[in-house]
């Protein structure tokens, strides 16, 4: 049996997550040091640069996931599944690929266009249920 479509971009989405998680641990190890990273980090340092962007950017992931998953599940286990839910999990999926490195470059506007598209994508996944 084939997975469903929308599924396969939850995954996608998380190999997403996972790489915009390592090039924010990795951009930000030469502002933290090897002291804070092993220690009980009790003390925030605040990031700059495209470390900050990219610790902003995986938070914002981590706001916008949960929703994504949760409607992709609601809408597999009620037999929602069609065009707009595939139409939405790709939107979503494409627009958070491409915030990542619009945020960690600090490319104004486009970034959030790229984050409107991913909120549409989730918006058309939460319509499927009521259309």
């Amino acid at each position: 049996m084939r997975m469903a479509f929308e599924l396969q971009m939850v995954a996608v989405a998380v190999l997403i997550g996972i790489v915009n998680l390592l090039w924010a641990a990795a951009a930000a190890q030469p502002q933290r040091g090897l002291k804070w990273n092993t220690g009980p980090r009790d003390q925030k340092i605040e990031l700059a640069g495209m470390a900050g962007r990219l610790e902003r950017a995986f938070a914002n992931f981590r706001e916008t996931f949960p929703f994504f998953v949760a409607l992709v599940l609601i809408d597999y286990l009620g037999g929602r599944l069609g065009e707009i839910t595939t139409q939405g999990a790709l939107i979503y999926v494409i627009a958070r690929a491409v915030y990542v490195p619009l945020y960690a470059f600090g490319v104004p506007y486009v970034r959030s266009l790229a984050w409107l598209a991913s909120l549409i994508g989730i918006l058309m996944l939460l319509a499927a249920l009521v259309v």
